[in-house]
């Protein structure tokens, strides 16, 4: 039986610092996907919501609380939490939910506030909270950032150059794109003499933090058919593993890795299984994606991704940015959309995002950064305490 679901609508909150109440940014992108979808607020029968916990309660009842500022209409909530896969986790739930025949439309949203500077945990001394365990030991956002562009370094021979092309690359794609916080092209000259946060990462090569929404509205086939959208845009997999013993690579927020010597184990990544457990549930492989949208907290991060998602071997990923294979016009375009390196983090709406920038690729709606014939598109992105997801788009 197909585990496909349609894409009728998606919408989004341009990314910025807006000073504005998280909801507003969620029902603005509520509403354009509802435009886009081309129906009514009345037909969705589930509102998945994407939790946000800087928010105070409505935050954390995301789901319910822009139900309820769209208009209460009697369909059921829900709110998922999973750090930065907060927004899969929401559409995993909403696909679930149409797969099991309870409802045939469902809106999916997420949005966020976010503070200046870091996504710093709650006060007070909490050791048994690993959030708050690793800012206490000063392992902070860009801290680890740094020891996964270091290891590459190491072990590969990537260099601070690299990081850069990434981080020039993106910047070209995110530039016209309307819903981006940062349009400016940088070059390697602006990059190499920004102030260094954490070595060898700089701070153009770092995200910044931001408010944002971005929303979806999903059906059912059958449902797209009678709407005679039979041709939209699907979700194939929607990928939202946890690591599995025994971790390869240190992954925060666990402080070690867990040690294969003594079980006589093969050790994972915990990265790399999300994309295995996608492609296994779409039926493809690497080799039939058109283009991926990454989770590039830093630049060195996105070159992580490209071997995790199967693109090229172990430590030949600076290889393909520096033969411009991930640009728009190369093989393999990565962040057409400019990616995190443009937006910013918006916790619960990102993993959404990338999903609605894979959707207008392969409607061929996304205008000056359109990638040529887009049939395929996967994401990939990590949070806290063993998140992550990854989701397939095919037309």
């Amino acid at each position: 039986m197909s585990q496909d679901i349609a894409v009728l609508g998606v919408g989004m909150h341009p990314w910025g610092k807006w000073g504005k109440n998280f909801s507003e940014y969620g029902v603005y992108a509520a509403r354009a996907a509802l435009k886009d979808a081309g129906i009514p607020w009345q037909d969705v029968g589930f509102v998945s919501g994407a939790a946000t916990m800087r928010c105070g309660y409505p935050g954390y009842v995301a789901g319910a609380t822009i139900a309820q500022a769209l208009g209460w209409q009697g369909a059921q909530v829900n709110t998922s939490y999973a750090a930065c896969a907060s927004g899969s986790q929401a559409l995993a739930a909403a696909r679930a939910k149409i797969l099991a025949g309870e409802c045939e439309v469902a809106l999916v949203v997420g949005a966020d506030t976010t503070p200046k500077g870091f996504l710093a945990p709650a006060k007070g001394y909490r050791p048994e909270d690993p959030d708050w365990l690793r800012f206490y030991l000063g392992i902070t956002n860009p801290t680890y950032f740094a020891l996964y562009a270091r290891r590459r370094m190491d072990l590969y021979g990537d260099t601070e150059q690299d990081f850069g092309l990434v981080k020039i690359k993106n910047s070209e794609h995110g530039f016209t794109n309307p819903n981006a916080r940062y349009k400016k092209k940088f070059t390697m000259e602006e990059i190499m003499n920004s102030a260094m946060v954490a070595d060898p990462l700089r701070l153009l090569q770092i995200c910044a933090t931001s408010d944002g929404g971005a929303a979806m509205i999903v059906t059912s086939m059958d449902y797209a058919k009678r709407m005679g959208k039979a041709d939209a845009v699907k979700v194939a997999a929607v990928s939202t593993v946890t690591p599995t013993f025994a971790s390869a690579v240190v992954e925060m927020p666990d402080i070690a890795t867990d040690s294969a010597a003594a079980a006589g184990v093969e050790a994972h990544s915990f990265r790399a299984a999300l994309p295995k457990q996608a492609y296994e549930q779409a039926g493809i492989g690497p080799e039939d994606v058109s283009l991926a949208e990454v989770y590039d907290l830093s630049s060195a991060l996105e070159l992580d991704w490209y071997e995790d998602l199967q693109f090229c071997a172990r430590g030949e990923a600076a290889q393909l940015v520096r033969e411009g294979v991930t640009r728009i016009g190369g093989r393999l375009p990565v962040n057409a959309s400019g990616g995190l390196a443009c937006f910013g983090e918006a916790v619960p709406a990102q993993a959404l995002a990338q999903v609605c920038e894979l959707t207008w690729q392969l409607r061929g709606q996304a205008g000056e950064r359109q990638v040529a014939n887009a049939k395929v598109g996967i994401t990939a992105n990590q949070g806290l305490f063993g998140h992550g997801s990854s989701v397939i788009l095919k037309k």
